[in-house]
């Protein structure tokens, strides 16, 4: 599933071909996603994108009287096209722009969303969201208090989008042996400074993930259609079996509920 990386890969990708220009109409394919295609979106003509926004894994398009919330889902991602660009068998939704591109929605599994809201406070998929990781609302002070009488294991706890949004599964499992936390403990277990350090990794590993373009491991490809190459820097993610990069000890894997978790038992405690 794209994360927040890949997502603002996608927004940064975008936003210059978008801001400025004006949806000439949309071409809506195929309207079942996750949830129907808005009727909105549809009937889109003549609109000028006024930003492009992120919130956690959505993506916000603004327009003079509304937002369209676009999710990747578990296999979506965007391309700016040529407008003559024939679409293919998953290219559900397009918005053809006044500059002569295509903004391309592709999505195989069809778990994406693309809704239309008026107002974006209150929104339901967006109502009850915790801080965005690099703001510095997310902080050691914020993660300790949170983390207090939480005996959940810190894995699951830091995918919890009512604590942070946007740390999915692999940007978990990396943070955490960044931070030198075993997956499996308490997260009331976590001191000030142990989560001093996991804030510091959450951060540093999610900017070096975008400034790599995102991760592509199956479906996620850049707006220009070239994947994410943070793969090639992945620490423990994926690795099962292999040695671990700092000692050498093979890495680990064990499941948080349906999610698999990438450690070493050396290097995390």
């Amino acid at each position: 599933m794209p994360e927040l990386p890949e997502v603002e890969t996608s927004r940064r990708g975008i936003e210059p071909h978008l801001v400025g220009e004006t949806i000439l109409h949309a071409v809506v394919r195929n309207g079942r996603l996750r949830w129907p295609v808005s009727a909105e979106i549809h009937a889109l003509s003549d609109k000028p994108v006024l930003s492009v926004q992120r919130r956690a894994k959505y993506l916000l398009l603004e327009l003079p009287d509304g937002w369209i919330i676009i999710h990747l889902g578990m296999s979506g991602s965007l391309r700016i096209l040529p407008y003559e660009q024939p679409a293919e068998k998953h290219d559900h939704v397009d918005l053809v722009m006044s500059n002569g591109k295509v903004l391309r929605y592709t999505d195989p599994r069809r778990f994406g969303a693309w809704l239309w809201t008026r107002e974006l406070q209150g929104h339901n998929v967006l109502a009850h969201l915790g801080p965005e990781p690099l703001s510095d609302d997310f902080n050691a002070d914020y993660l300790h208090e949170k983390c207090a009488k939480k005996r959940l294991a810190i894995k699951p706890w830091l995918m919890d989008n009512k604590l942070v949004v946007g740390v999915g599964n692999i940007y978990a499992s990396e943070s955490l042996f960044a931070a030198g936390i075993h997956p499996d403990r308490a997260a009331s277990s976590l001191s000030k400074q142990e989560c001093e350090l996991l804030v510091q990794a959450i951060k540093a590993v999610l900017l070096r993930s975008i400034e790599q373009g995102g991760t592509t491991l199956k479906d996620f490809l850049q707006s220009d259609g070239k994947p994410g190459y943070f793969a090639q820097e992945l620490q423990v993610y994926g690795r099962e079996g292999e040695p671990c990069r700092a000692c050498g000890a093979p890495v680990l894997a064990t499941k948080h509920g349906q999610r698999r978790t990438f450690y070493c038992r050396r290097c995390q405690r």
